[in-house]
């Protein structure tokens, strides 16, 4: 009776070495995947991080185009223009002349009126868009904090 205990107990302490060895297997694998998925995880806030600042560049640059044409039509009206303005007018002979030019202001300045609010609209978009991408990117980040925190609670409890 007492080999039939021991031989019982050898198999029991086998059984556990082989579930213990299953078990770390499945530590292991599951760590890799966590592994991979940080990775891609750091590489997609990456790529984020990188449109965005290149988003901030691009708007920057277009506030500053902006800028300079707002500049530069205030100079246009302010600094000597009226000299060059009279001298244009002088060279109109006739009424027609002078609607026809009237006519050419005005279709140039809706073109720009409408230049202007595509490139509003676009900023707009932009803005948004920048919005949204920082959105994901935190609701990702808080995704991932609070899965490794149940991840950690969860081994912790295992262990206990």
């Amino acid at each position: 009776m007492n080999q039939d205990l021991t031989q019982q107990w050898l198999t029991e302490i086998q059984v556990i070495k082989e579930q213990m060895a299953q078990l770390q297997h499945d530590r292991d694998t599951a760590w890799e995947s966590a592994q991979k998925w940080r990775q891609l995880y750091n590489t997609e806030a990456e790529q984020r991080r990188t449109d965005t600042q290149l988003s901030q560049q691009m708007i920057a640059s277009l506030k500053a185009q902006l800028h300079k044409l707002q500049g530069f039509e205030l100079e246009t009206l302010t600094a000597g223009t009226p000299v060059a303005i009279q001298q244009e007018i002088e060279q109109l002979k006739s009424v027609e002349d002078l609607q026809a030019k009237l006519i050419t202001a005005i279709k140039e300045r809706d073109r720009l009126l409408q230049a202007l609010k595509t490139e509003q609209d676009n900023h707009a978009q932009t803005r948004n868009s920048l919005t949204t991408a920082l959105g994901d990117a935190i609701d990702s980040l808080t995704r991932e904090r609070a899965g490794a925190g149940e991840q950690g609670q969860g081994s912790r409890g295992e262990k206990e």
